[in-house]
C-alpha cells in the first residue's frame, strides 16, 4: 500500500544566468532552453506522484536559484530557512519565508556564522542526518539540531569526505532502504539499513527521489534504474542533464512536504 507522505512541492524556474552557476564538473555549459523543457518534465513527474506544485519565477541575480532545496528545509512540523554556504547563494533565502508561511505556522532560521544547505540534510522518519561539508558547517548543523529538538525531531552530523552534499551520495527510499554510492557504501552510521549500491560510473543516480511510493531516477543510468526497480519500486525516469552540469540533482530542484 502506497503511503502519501508528500502533498506539496515548490520549484523555481531556471534563469538565463544559470550558465554562470557554480559547478565542480566538466560537462560543458547548460543549454537554457533545454533546461526549461527538462524543468517542465520534472514538474510533471512531481504531479504524477500526487504533489500539488507551486512554481516560482526565475531570479536572474542568482544563477543557482533553481536548486531551491538548498534554501529551506521543510519538515512535517516546521519550515526552516537555511543560510547557504556558497557566497553567491547567500541572498537566495530572502522571500522564501513568506512563501512557506502559506503552509506553515512555525518558521525557524539558520543564522550566521552558521551555514547550512538542505542538500546536506536527509530525512529518515523523524530523524535528520546532516552532512558537514564545504557548504554546511558545524555551527549550522548544531543550530538545526536545536531547532529540530523543539519539535520532538532529532538530528545527527556526518562529516563528508568526497561529495558536495550529503544527498549527492545517499538517498532514503523509505522502508529502511538506502541508495548509496562511494564513501557511503561502507559507512557504519548506515549499517542498519538495506543498502542498494550504485556503481561509481552511475554515481549521479544516487540522488534519486522517493515520492509517495514512486522513485524519480535521472534518465541515462540504466543499472541504477534496474536496481531500484528490482527493490520493488515503480520508477519515473527524468531528463536532468542540464542541471547535472551544475552539480544539481533531482532532489535539489524542489522543496517537498
Amino acid at each position: 500500500m502506497t503511503t502519501t507522505k508528500f502533498k506539496h512541492a515548490i520549484v523555481r524556474k531556471p534563469c538565463k544566468a544559470m550558465t554562470q552557476g557554480i559547478t565542480t564538473v566538466d560537462l560543458g555549459l547548460p543549454d537554457f532552453q533545454k533546461a526549461l523543457e527538462q524543468h517542465m518534465e520534472y514538474i510533471k513527474a512531481l504531479e504524477d506522484c500526487g504533489l500539488e506544485v507551486k512554481v516560482l519565477e526565475a531570479i536572474e541575480s542568482f544563477p543557482d536559484s533553481t536548486f531551491i532545496e538548498d534554501v529551506a528545509l521543510c519538515t512535517p512540523k516546521c519550515g526552516i530557512i537555511t543560510h547557504p554556504g556558497a557566497d553567491s547563494r547567500k541572498g537566495e533565502s530572502k522571500g522564501i519565508s513568506e512563501i512557506l508561511r502559506q503552509y506553515y505556522e512555525n518558521i525557524d532560521s539558520i543564522l550566521s556564522p552558521g551555514t547550512l544547505e538542505a542538500g546536506d540534510v536527509m530525512m529518515v522518519d523523524s530523524h535528520y542526518y546532516i552532512g558537514i561539508s564545504e557548504r554546511t558547517n558545524e555551527q549550522g548543523a548544531e543550530q538545526l539540531i536545536r531547532i529540530l529538538e523543539k519539535y520532538d525531531l532529532t538530528g545527527s552530523k556526518i562529516p563528508l569526505q568526497e561529495v558536495l552534499h550529503l544527498k549527492t551520495g545517499v538517498s532514503y527510499l523509505e522502508n529502511n532502504n538506502l541508495l548509496v554510492c562511494g564513501e557511503f557504501n561502507h559507512h557504519t552510521v548506515f549499517d542498519g539499513y538495506n543498502k542498494i549500491t550504485i556503481d561509481p560510473d552511475e554515481a549521479y543516480a544516487a540522488n534519486s527521489l522517493w515520492l509517495n511510493g514512486t522513485v524519480l531516477v535521472p534518465d541515462g543510468f540504466p543499472e541504477a534504474a534496474k536496481k531500484i526497480k528490482a527493490a520493488g519500486y515503480p520508477i519515473i525516469q527524468v531528463q536532468v542533464s542540464e542541471f547535472q552540469k551544475l552539480d544539481g540533482g533531482l532532489s535539489c530542484l524542489s522543496l517537498r512536504f
